[in-house]
């Protein structure tokens, strides 16, 4: 078994589980009256909830495939340009869609000449004909055409776009880049960082330190001298983010060496060590920038999801990958092989559900029978992702 080769069952049941928690979360806001514990903890609050660990476990996930999707391009013989583009490629593609997420929250009903839904639905139209899956057997020619039609639909829905930021008018503009722009960020830099070191451990390791380092600086108010080009040039998160994909990125390159030795059982100990340690640590650096919050992506928050990323990737490895029951995920299947398709969905859904002027009962948003609704939502999502899929609709970049 070659190092950063083989396809593990564990990540992609890891990554189907977390878009499944991540649809579900972000369906609360329909609900009322249900525990706290399973929501995002407010700004200033020591603290976190479920929904607080779901983007930093993805953001983990990314870093483990990182290793493998670059190891297998090398294994085939892709030049280190020919990988750099590729990286480039997908980083833009994943800033341009939060780009235009991010504004959709700005977004002005009344001064705009479509209404949001519309806007909504065409903008994640638009972003299917780019980046599709389109067949080999389609033709170039055909292909440019349809990805010439998403481009030029991207185009016009900036042209009408109208936001609103304190009372005035605003057109499209870069804010927090929404949930994909931060994964493009950091998949960016992580993918760099591996590339260039070309899986080296120890350069890997100094990587993972240096955004964590750089977090715990800033949330520590050490980097204040930097703060005229803060507005410039800043590394996302404030170093947060990479560092979570740092994380899965050493620990998919520690497996696949432990792996390929069949070293099993010390591949355990390591990982539920490390785990453990980062759980430990996370607890105790809680004074440094504010306690425990996603919000504020403080180092406490960040070592305490990576911790238990660790932990559930090792659990999943025995389960998956050594016991073989990845059939127990079948029916999340296509939310680890079809994520992007599965995370956009609902940016039609819920669009489409707002102008049939469609509304459930009382009774389906309160409490334990909302979170079966919300539940099973998310797996409509998902069940709906995998029935495009056999259609060959599904979203690669």
């Amino acid at each position: 078994m070659r190092p950063f080769t083989q396809r593990l069952a564990s990540i992609d049941v890891f990554r189907a589980l977390t878009m499944l928690l991540m649809i579900f979360v972000n369906d609360l806001w329909t609900l009322k009256d249900i525990p706290q514990w399973l929501e995002h903890t407010q700004a200033n609050e020591d603290g976190m909830g479920l929904a607080d660990t779901v983007f930093p476990a993805f953001l983990f996930i990314v870093g483990l495939s990182i290793p493998f999707a670059i190891g297998n391009r090398w294994a085939k013989g892709a030049s280190q340009s020919n990988i750099l583009g590729h990286i480039l490629i997908r980083s833009f593609a994943l800033l341009v869609m939060g780009f235009f997420h991010v504004n959709l929250e700005n977004y002005n009903n009344a001064a705009a000449m479509l209404p949001k839904p519309v806007w909504e639905i065409l903008l994640t139209i638009g972003f299917f004909f780019i980046w599709l899956d389109y067949p080999s057997t389609l033709s170039e020619r055909k292909k440019i055409i349809l990805q010439g039609v998403g481009t030029a639909l991207l185009v016009f829905l900036a042209a009408v776009y109208k936001g609103s930021e304190k009372e005035h008018t605003v057109w499209l503009h870069p804010q927090w880049w929404g949930i994909l722009g931060l994964i493009g960020w950091s998949y960016l830099l992580a993918a760099l960082v591996f590339q260039l070191s070309k899986g080296r451990l120890s350069i890997l390791i100094g990587g993972f330190l240096f955004f964590t380092l750089f977090n715990i600086a800033t949330k520590a108010g050490w980097l204040h001298m930097l703060d005229p080009i803060r507005h410039y040039v800043w590394i996302t998160g404030d170093g947060s983010l990479p560092a979570l994909t740092m994380a899965g990125v050493i620990t998919a390159v520690l497996y696949s060496s432990l792996a390929e030795k069949r070293e099993y059982n010390k591949c355990y100990l390591l990982f539920l060590l490390l785990g453990v340690l980062m759980l430990v640590g996370g607890f105790a650096i809680r004074p440094v920038g504010g306690g425990i919050s996603k919000i504020h992506a403080t180092p406490s928050w960040v070592a305490i999801c990576t911790g238990i990323s660790i932990l559930v990737f090792t659990g999943l490895i025995w389960l998956v990958d050594r016991k073989k029951k990845q059939q127990w995920f079948d029916l999340i299947k296509p939310a680890g092989t079809n994520t992007l398709t599965a995370y956009l969905l609902p940016y039609i859904i819920y669009p489409l559900v707002h102008l049939a002027g469609i509304g459930l009962p009382a009774v389906l948003l309160t409490g334990g029978v909302g979170l079966i609704k919300s539940f099973v939502f998310a797996l409509l999502i998902i069940l709906l992702t995998g029935l495009l899929s056999k259609w060959r609709i599904r979203l690669k970049v």
